[in-house]
This record gives structure tokens, sequence and C-alpha cells, in this order.
């Protein structure tokens, strides 16, 4: 909304600031953090007061989390809101790809808000069907990344690029689409797996938005693209305001999520910020990269995956528990040794995965 104010540069010499994307990244991440930040005890005060006995424990989950229970959930509501406010403030608005990830961010928010709202007035683990809440990812997910090729050029908007190799491209002509569209959907559950400790989510979340802040950027950029040899992708650079305001709106949720949390994400957020980090990746090209800065995300998912189809093939359990933060809550780590050190981790790989501009 206020990016359009560059428009009139000529005029007002002093609005040529909003024509800057690194100048509305930084201001959308402020607008976020302000958001969520001042009105977070006003939203945590009325789901507290509207779900009552708040998010359901596990019985079968490490006895120290048996004194988080009352702590409402939906605590996403808040950072979309922060995000949404910020992204429409200070993102180009005419952009194609920002409209894309703004629809796989509030759509994968609403399916979570709806798990989340089940969950809470039934005190019960299961939402609804989980192959109905998978197909409805899988069409909104598929809608985004036909948007996507439409937006793109030729062959190479529907070519999948390879990390560390130049001029790699593999042409999948449709079926292009439905892999994009199952990174969209992978990212956004196994962001949802992973949020299962105070803070855990949330950090790697912000920390993988920073990385394909900087890819959409880069990406974005003629000058940029063509020195790092990476591809260039015309107009992804405004997504670089998008990952602004989750950092930010991040960042406010945190101080309420730090431990003891006086609210949990919920499926509202993670789904929504999974699918989100999901569709900047496609946007960008960099969708086998994000396999490497969400590492973390993807060992949570694959613990939970080995975990299920092991008991089921030889009825024992690999994991103590799954996800795996669980696993090495009952081995004795303390929360914050899990989350703290899953922090690390994350860290890591996101210079990983950000190395990936250069060494081709």
């Amino acid at each position: 909304m206020i990016a359009f104010l560059g428009q009139f540069s000529e005029q007002f010499p002093l609005f040529n600031v909003f024509r800057y994307i690194t100048f509305r990244t930084g201001a959308a991440m402020i607008t976020g953090f302000i958001m969520v930040f001042l009105f977070g005890p006003v939203v945590i005060s009325a789901l507290r007061l509207r779900q009552g006995k708040g998010q359901p424990i596990r019985a079968d989950g490490p006895q120290t989390h048996f004194k988080k229970a009352g702590t409402p959930t939906m605590g996403g509501l808040m950072i979309l809101t922060g995000f949404l406010v910020a992204t429409l403030l200070w993102a180009d608005l005419s952009n194609i790809y920002v409209w894309t990830v703004l629809m796989v961010t509030v759509g994968f928010g609403a399916i979570g808000f709806y798990d989340d709202y089940l969950k809470v007035t039934k005190q019960s683990h299961k939402g609804f069907s989980g192959k109905l809440r998978l197909a409805l990812e899988f069409v909104i997910a598929g809608l985004a990344c036909a948007l996507i090729v439409h937006a793109g050029t030729g062959s190479f908007a529907t070519s999948l690029a390879f990390p560390f190799v130049k001029t790699l491209l593999l042409d999948l002509g449709l079926f292009y689409v439905a892999l994009a569209a199952f990174v969209i959907v992978g990212a956004g559950n196994a962001v949802n797996l992973t949020d299962g400790l105070d803070g855990l989510a949330i950090v790697p979340i912000m920390i993988a938005a920073a990385a394909f802040g900087l890819i959409a950027y880069l990406s974005g950029n003629v000058n940029f693209a063509n020195y790092l040899q990476i591809h260039y992708v015309i107009g992804t650079g405004e997504l670089a305001p998008l990952c602004g305001a989750v950092i930010g709106a991040g960042l406010g949720f945190l101080w309420f999520n730090a431990p003891p949390a006086a609210i949990f994400m919920g499926d509202t957020g993670s789904l929504a910020l999974g699918g989100m980090t999901g569709t900047i990746a496609v946007a960008t090209k960099h969708e086998l990269v994000l396999a490497i800065i969400g590492g973390l995300f993807v060992v949570e998912a694959m613990s939970v995956i080995i975990q299920v189809v092991s008991f089921k093939l030889t009825g024992k359990r690999v994991f103590l528990m799954a996800p795996i933060h669980h696993h090495f809550e009952k081995l004795g780590w303390t929360e914050s040794q899990v989350v703290i050190r899953f922090w690390i981790i994350a860290f890591i790989l996101a210079f990983v995965g950000l190395s990936t501009l250069k060494l081709r």
C-alpha cells in the first residue's frame, strides 16, 4: 500500500525511499513486531477466556509438559495479523508473487485454525479428517503453483533448478506443478510437526525467512543474479518484505512464547508459516535448497514417518517418541536444551543453504 508512494519520487524526492526493497523489508519487520507486541496481550487474554482448558496435552508425552495445561493455543493468529498488516502496508500489491504467497499463507492458516478449533472444543488431539486436510492443502498449493508457472517465462517456469550447479535445469512440464505443490504441502506439515516445544518452531522459521528473504532479493535483481550466477526470476524481489514481516511478527510472538509460554502457536501458525516458506522457495526456484535451509523441519517430519512405518512393519519403534524433539526429551535433555540446540542446527543449515548461492 505504502510502496506505491515511490511512484511520486520525482515530485517528492523523499518518497524515493519507498522504492527500495531493502527499506520496505526493514519497515515490514518493524511493523510486524509492533503489531504483535502491542496487541499480543489482548489476543492472549481473549483466547484464554474463550478456550478454557486451552490446548490439550498428550497423555503419553514427557511429564514436564503437564504443567503447561491450560495454556491457550491459536497464537498463529497474532503472527498472521502482524504479517498481513505489515505485508499490505509495505509490499508491492501489484506483484502476483505477493498475492500468491498471501493466498497460501491465509489458506493454510484457515485450515490450521479449524483444526485447532476442533482440538480445543473437543479437548482431543484429533482435528478434522487428515485426508480432507491434505486434500484442501493440495488444492491451495496446486492453485498457487499454477499461478507461479503462469507468471514465469517459457520452459523455465516448469523447470527444477539444482543447487551447486550453474545452468542445470530439468523441465518437468505439468509434473512440475504437482512436485511444487508437494513441496509447499510438505513444508507446511513439517513445520507443524516441529511445533511441539516453547519457541522450537518460531525461531527456525525466522531463520528460514531471513535466508529466503535474501534469496528472493538476489534472485529478483538481475545484477546480483548474474553476478552470483543464479537464476533470475523477475518480480521475486518483492517477496523480501514478506519475509521481513514474518521475522518481525515472529519476534513479537517469541516475546510471549518464550518459556514458560503464555500462548502456543498452534496449527494456525505452523501450517501457514510452513506453507509460506515453501511457496517462496518454489517462486524463487530454490525448491531443493529449502530441504537444506529447512533441514530441521525435514528431520522432524522424517522421524514421524520412520516411526510410523517401523511400527506398522515390525511392531517396534525407532525413537522413544516422535517427533524427534520428544525423543531427546525422553533421553533426559531439558526442554531448553532441546530448543536451543535445535536453533543452533537451524542456523548452521541456513548458512549451508545460503552457500549454494556462491558455490557453483
